[in-house]
């Protein structure tokens, strides 16, 4: 850990010599309009296949649930791996809860598709939606952490 390299925050603009105060954590504009778009397409991709599937109501309403427990888990890793990384308090009972849903939720879409009796493209539509739906929500959430930071550190 000792090699790290130290980034300076505090740049010159040359063109005006004023001091710039530049954040490494501030998430770029198109990088958080595409985060949130990803999100959309895959919660909405999913949510009309299921719409459009034809399987019992009691199916379709597994999957939209393991897809919201997925969602909140994932969100709840990424706040407890963020808070820690900040030194901020997060219990290890909580933390191990928060892993345990997030793979259990995998599991669960997993056993679901697997036993399913859909085409594979089908459940390779659900699986992918899926698994973009939980990346883009823990991006989501990253750039909602690093705004945040960045608001602290500007009225500083």
């Amino acid at each position: 850990m000792g090699n790290e390299k130290k980034i300076d925050t505090n740049k010159t603009d040359n063109s005006s010599n004023k001091k710039v105060n530049i954040n490494p954590h501030k998430p770029t504009t198109a990088f958080i309009g595409a985060s949130w778009i990803a999100l959309f397409a895959g919660v909405i991709a999913f949510n009309i296949g299921l719409w459009n599937a034809e399987m019992q109501l009691n199916e379709k309403g597994y999957y939209f649930t393991v897809l919201l427990f997925g969602l909140f888990s994932v969100i709840s890793v990424q706040k407890n791996v963020r808070d820690r990384l900040e030194q901020v308090k997060v219990s290890d009972l909580y933390y191990g809860i928060s892993w345990a849903a997030t793979l259990i939720s995998i599991l669960l879409i997993v056993i679901g598709l697997w036993n399913a009796s859909l085409d594979l493209s089908e459940k390779g539509f659900y699986g992918m939606s899926f698994v973009l739906s939980l990346f883009s929500a823990i991006t989501v959430q990253k750039n909602v952490r690093d705004n945040q930071l960045n608001e602290l550190t500007a009225t500083k």
